[in-house]
């Protein structure tokens, strides 16, 4: 097992090691994106949408929702640097840990812990644990990612610009 940050590249499944990492960027969990994800879902839950409903409820302002948490980590994970070779997502396992204010700043640090090819040998599947934590450092989220990739170079792009202009 490997304790490696992966740098900015384009890994494909058999690039990745049992313990290596990704860490994504950071994004501020604004209330304008409450905003958005509660006029796309339809949540609305007085938390989400007030600071009075969530004062009363003994929180200092409004929580994001868990799942617009975890929508933002995707995308964190998909816009990052080391980027992966994945062709889907087959689920998440999650946990919302600590609330996510409106205001605060996430990051996600994902780390393989393990692979396997799947029957058709041009695939694999990674799974991937998924720490996401507040400005101050604290753990806010957790779980583990499913993802199926392309297992070598002859089966998807050369390079990571490459991968990009073609998703």
């Amino acid at each position: 097992m490997t304790d490696r940050l992966l740098p900015a590249g384009l890994y494909r499944f058999a690039d990745l090691q049992a313990g290596d990492r990704i860490e994504t960027d950071r994004i501020v969990v604004s209330e304008a994106l409450f905003d958005r994800f509660a006029d796309l879902t339809g949540d609305r839950f007085a938390i989400h949408m007030s600071d009075k409903a969530a004062q009363e409820l003994g929180f200092p302002r409004r929580v994001a929702h868990g799942l617009l948490v975890l929508s933002l980590v995707d995308g964190l994970k998909n816009q990052a640097p080391a980027e992966l070779a994945a062709i889907a997502s087959l689920g998440w396992e999650w946990r919302f840990r600590k609330p996510v204010l409106a205001g605060d700043e996430i990051r996600a640090t994902l780390t393989v812990v393990s692979k396997r090819l799947t029957s058709d040998p041009s695939r694999g599947i990674v799974a991937l644990d998924v720490d996401v934590r507040n400005g101050e450092g604290e753990l806010v989220q957790s779980g583990q990612n499913q993802l199926m990739m392309i297992v070598q170079a002859n089966s998807a792009p050369a390079s990571a610009g490459e991968w990009r202009e073609n998703r």
